[in-house]
């Protein structure tokens, strides 16, 4: 495993052979069945979108300029970069409600570093979008950031604009079965 993509471990679950009628979708390896049936379409895919869901802020930031940036840019996740420029951590909108739940004053003066979750899930460009659906799906995220080799942040994958582009190359596939089928177009 790439020690940059952290926390895609390939794992090959057995085969599922639940009619679709009584398949939970909640259950993991009906997710998992379920992602290997979409188009094998990789994070890249989607690089336009997720590069503008990327706001990037240094270590040493006050949290409140972190949320008011989130607040006018209506993003949930904010990559924190050390001065190197590659991604130390994440800010969650849900982190700032907690941080402001505790009551704790040193929201205005606390540094972006001292609050951000070291320990998060990513994903590179080259990683199968169904994939990291699946995973985002068992691991209960909405938003993953998209880090290169060198760890450098590129974009952030919202889960609801991966299914947007698999459902888009799905709807492809079908018009154009359609059309052979049809033969609509040929000749």
């Amino acid at each position: 495993m790439d020690p940059i993509c952290r926390g895609l471990e390939t794992v090959t679950p057995p085969p599922v052979l639940v009619p679709t009628e009584f398949a939970n979708p909640e259950n993991p390896s009906v997710a998992a069945a379920e992602a290997r049936a979409l188009p094998p379409a990789r994070v890249s895919s989607i690089e336009a979108v997720a590069s503008t869901r990327l706001l990037t802020v240094g270590v040493d930031a006050k949290l409140a300029d972190v949320a008011a940036l989130m607040s006018r840019a209506h993003l949930s996740l904010a990559v924190i970069c050390d001065r190197s420029g590659s991604v130390a951590g994440v800010i969650t909108d849900t982190m700032l409600v907690h941080q402001l739940g505790l009551g704790r004053a040193a929201i205005f003066t606390a540094r972006a570093g001292d609050v951000m979750a070291r320990e998060f899930r990513a994903c590179c460009p080259t990683d199968s979008l169904c994939e990291v659906l699946a995973a985002m799906h068992n691991w209960g995220l909405i938003h993953v950031p998209v880090v290169d080799a060198d760890n450098r942040p590129l974009g952030v994958v919202y889960a609801r604009d991966g299914l947007r582009a698999l459902l888009a190359a799905s709807n492809f596939e079908e018009a154009q079965l359609r059309d052979y089928v049809m033969g609509t177009g040929y000749r």
